[in-house]
């Protein structure tokens, strides 16, 4: 994969207005970034082989999904053994609920981005599953009051 410092003003303008949506037709992209059709479409098949474009997904809105309660979750665990915290990745990614995991320096070792349907929603989460899992020994819940910015 290409660092984005390595591509080209075109390259960069296509990749901007995919950002800001992914279902443009080949035309009308072509258009915004000043190209003619083909070698539009050839720079982009060239980005997704690079691994620059990833995908395209839908952008849903999370209460018509009926998930419209959202906690950041910081999560300590106390065993730190490569097998240990594979499977406490795979768990973690296992649950629909959440909907991003990282895994970051220092204290708290992850933080969780959690959507469910409201606080009772969350409160079962947390008891049944969350801290049921092996090695949990300690989370911090944040009830996101208001959503300022969300860059995709």
């Amino acid at each position: 994969m290409r660092n984005i410092q390595e591509l080209d003003a075109i390259d960069r303008a296509i990749i901007e207005e995919l950002s800001q949506d992914g279902r443009l037709s080949n035309t009308e992209l072509a258009q915004r970034v000043r190209l003619t059709p083909a070698p539009c479409l050839r720079r982009v098949k060239r980005l997704e082989a690079e691994g620059v474009i990833t995908g395209y997904h839908a952008r849903v809105d999370p209460a018509a999904a009926g998930r419209a309660f959202e906690v950041t979750v910081s999560v300590e665990v106390r065993v730190n053994d490569q097998r240990s915290v594979e499977e406490f990745e795979s768990a973690i990614a296992a649950l629909e609920e959440v909907v991003e995991a990282r895994r970051v320096f220092g204290s708290p070792d992850y933080i969780l981005r959690v959507l469910v349907a409201d606080v009772g929603a969350y409160e079962r989460f947390q008891t049944t599953r969350l801290l049921c899992l092996p090695g949990v020994s300690r989370t911090i819940s944040h009830q996101t009051m208001k959503l300022i910015k969300q860059q995709w």
